[in-house]
């Protein structure tokens, strides 16, 4: 830069001198011809030319014009050339995007997609706008597009923080007081548990139960006369109820098993022995109906010792009692076995702080609304304060005993009945005390977020699943039209496109007869859980379909009979009402509704019901059996018909039912005859020891002596379906 405006220097002040010199000559010249001119000439002519300051003030200024040029020049060139880039539009996309969802994406039309994947492998062809992508063509085709590939993702990504509730640590052991012992009474059914707890009690438990079987968990306490203090688990000992058995044992302290002498060990009895070994939870043996004459206490015994429960008497830990329920016989020493076991246990519980405890059964009051019954394990229970369990909450209104007297507290150890539930909380679920409202609610939300998530991740491994399977279709039909011409291709997809036709009504009717939809509602949630787990045993699907459209807890309402009618389906309540006005609904609409109250009816209805919807058996019964001692032929016209001559050994032939003919032990032919004769004469009875010669419906078939003609006909027999619940 500094060159250049010194060369520009240099030319200006050469052009100036040049200026000069000459403006000099021209003085000179004028000086010598003034006298030549006048004075306004003169002056006139000095004003033409610019004096020698001026030409300085307009160097300068020229000079500061042009370093201010070359400086805005040089700095516009020392500055890097930026690249215009167009910045590249964002489409969000997904695993198994349709050819159709894809344009919707790009804000493009769908010949976009199908030009961006000409000259690929993929099948132009083959895809139609409902046709899903695989993940390389989703690239493809947004490369090709030039623009940019964002993988859309769940809702999770974005991390929430864990508003759950959780346990109190461990208190410090001098805080922890002695408690009562929970025990739970297990064994078969009908080997009198609840009779056994009855007179522990004094009551008439058993008296009331349906069918004489315990389908509840109840929880008792029961004060015995020393003054110690019990809380009693009757669990029901049906092989519908094992779930539960199990939830039982979890909050017990101690089982006590009970086998009954007459009969023994039976399924149910391993299966509760199972759950107090998972539970880790020791056992006393109380052998039951040791009054009966054919009672034998030590047949008992060595049959428990095959499941590792070894009695005292052979040298093990297990407490055996030889009682008698109905009668009361030793009963107090039962009572003292459990104490002493519980004293050894050391038992103690913090009755301070927050609430913990565990449903173990819940139900819907008509008057009450939702309520529980729960045994507390940490804290005491008071009458405002907030709970959760599960995805429900409560602010404890009432609470009352087994008895149905209302209680202020509720101390570790001590079963009770909880009012104020907003939701049901599931038989099960842990109870949690929270310090407000607020903070149940965000707890509730976040467990029922949770559970979404979990829903979402199954949700997606399945479209994933989906997509493979149809990624695989979409691969096996390209390797099956691959070689096809284009019109053979098209003739063969329309082929099989008219082969998909809709249903017609008569076979419309035959699909869905073999669906039976299923409506199951309970009194409590556990009984509910019993019926759907050994719903979940079905294993016929291939004879009728079960279809558990909806259960829950409660009495039947109007909405389970619209539900019903919508889905042509059944209804089935367990110790539940229907009012007057709902059977009525229902028997206008058409709907069935059936009511139980023992568990092993309802699934015996439900298997009848079953069957009902499956196809008759066609039976055949015989009528009647000839033997063939000759054959030969006749001829009618112009052709030869084969004839058997039989004797009947059995029952008797009637020409219009069907027949088969039976060589060495198989059936050769089936159908009906054309002529049965009694010597000469047409008849349509032959009976038993009588000779007869017939002719079949078929020409072909070649008698010989010794062959069996057997008369049957066929009768409709009800189906029943092949599925065993196991008991």
């Amino acid at each position: 830069m500094n060159r250049k405006i010194l060369k520009l220097e240099n030319l200006l002040r050469f052009h100036t001198i040049c200026r000069q010199l000459h403006s000099l000559c021209q003085r000179r010249m004028l000086a010598q011809w003034r006298h030549m001119f006048s004075s306004a000439y003169a002056v006139q002519t000095a004003q033409l030319y610019t004096r020698p300051w001026q030409t300085d003030a307009l160097l300068r200024a020229a000079l500061s014009q042009r370093r201010l040029l070359v400086t805005k020049k040089e700095k516009r060139s020392q500055k890097s050339p930026l690249p215009s880039t167009k910045s590249k539009k964002e489409v969000e996309v997904w695993l198994g995007m349709t050819v159709e969802e894809l344009a919707r994406a790009m804000e493009k039309d769908i010949d976009c997609v199908y030009e961006s994947l000409m000259n690929t492998a993929i099948d132009i062809d083959s895809l139609e706008t409902h046709s899903r992508l695989d993940e390389v063509w989703i690239k493809e085709v947004i490369k090709k597009s030039g623009m940019k590939l964002k993988w859309s993702k769940l809702k999770q990504d974005k991390v929430r923080e864990n508003k759950d509730a959780v346990k109190r640590p461990q208190a410090d052991p001098a805080l922890l007081i002695p408690r009562s012992p929970v025990v739970t009474i297990m064994g078969h059914v009908d080997h009198g548990k609840t009779t056994l707890l009855d007179k522990l009690r004094k009551t008439q438990v058993a008296a009331m139960e349906a069918g004489g079987i315990t389908q509840h968990i109840g929880a008792f306490l029961v004060s015995l006369p020393s003054g110690e203090k019990i809380t009693f688990l009757d669990t029901p000992g049906h092989a519908a109820f094992s779930a539960m058995r199990a939830r039982g044992t979890q909050v017990t302290d101690i089982v006590i098993l009970v086998v009954a002498a007459d009969d023994g060990v039976m399924k149910q009895t391993v299966e509760s022995i199972q759950h107090a070994k998972d539970a880790h939870v020791p056992i006393v043996l109380a052998i039951n109906k040791c009054d009966k004459a054919e009672a034998d206490p030590e047949k008992v015994k060595k049959e428990l010792l095959a499941h590792d429960v070894v009695c005292e008497d052979y040298g093990g830990d297990v407490q055996a009692v030889h009682v008698s329920a109905l009668t009361g016989e030793n009963m107090m020493a039962l009572a003292e076995a459990t104490i002493a076991l519980a004293e050894m246990l050391e038992l103690k519980a913090d009755p301070t702080g927050a609430v913990e405890g565990t449903v173990i059964e819940s139900f819907t009051d008509k008057g009450r609304g939702p309520v529980t019954t729960a045994i507390i394990q940490r804290g005491t229970l008071r009458k405002g304060s907030i709970l959760v369990a599960g995805k429900s909450w409560a602010k404890v209104r009432l609470m009352f005993d087994e008895n149905g007297r209302a209680v202020n507290e509720a101390y570790p150890s001590m079963p009770v009945g909880i009012i104020g539930w907003r939701d049901l909380p599931s038989a099960g679920d842990e109870i949690l005390e929270v310090e407000s409202e607020p903070r149940a609610r965000e707890v509730v939300d976040w467990r029922k977020y949770e559970q979404e998530q979990e829903k979402n991740k199954e949700d997606l491994k399945l479209i994933e699943e989906k997509r493979k399977e149809h990624q695989e279709a979409h691969r096996k039909d390209r390797e099956k039209y691959g070689t096809v011409h284009w019109k053979e291709r098209s003739y063969i997809k329309y082929r099989e496109k008219r082969q998909q036709q809709p249903l017609k009504p008569k076979e419309k009717l035959e699909r869905d007869s073999n669906v039976l939809p299923v409506i199951v509602k309970g009194d409590v949630d556990g009984s509910v859980e019993a019926i759907l787990n050994v719903m979940d045993t079905y294993d016929a699907s291939h004879e009728c379909e079960l279809d558990l459209v909806h259960f829950g807890v409660g009495d039947i309402s109007e909405n389970d009979v619209n539900l019903a009618e919508t889905f042509h389906g059944v209804i089935y309540g367990f110790n539940v009402n229907a009012g007057n006005v709902i059977q009525q609904l229902a028997a206008k609409k058409g709907v069935k509704i059936k009511l139980h109250k023992i568990i092993y009816r309802l699934i015996e209805d439900l298997q009848e019901e079953l069957s009902s919807r499956l196809p008759c058996i066609v039976e055949e019964h015989p009528i009647g059996e000839a033997s063939i001692l000759a054959t030969f032929s006749i001829t009618e016209g112009k052709k030869k018909v084969p004839v058997a001559g039989c004797r009947v050994q059995k029952g008797q032939i009637e020409k219009q039912k069907k027949f088969k003919l039976i060589r060495n032990g198989h059936v050769i032919w089936k159908g009906s005859l054309i002529s049965l004769k009694h010597h000469k004469d047409d008849t349509s009875v032959v009976k038993t020891g009588m000779d007869c010669g017939l002719s079949l419906d078929e020409e072909k078939i070649e008698f010989k002596v010794g062959d069996a003609i057997i008369c049957y006909e066929e009768k409709e027999v009800p189906a029943k379906t092949s599925w065993d619940p196991g008991f």
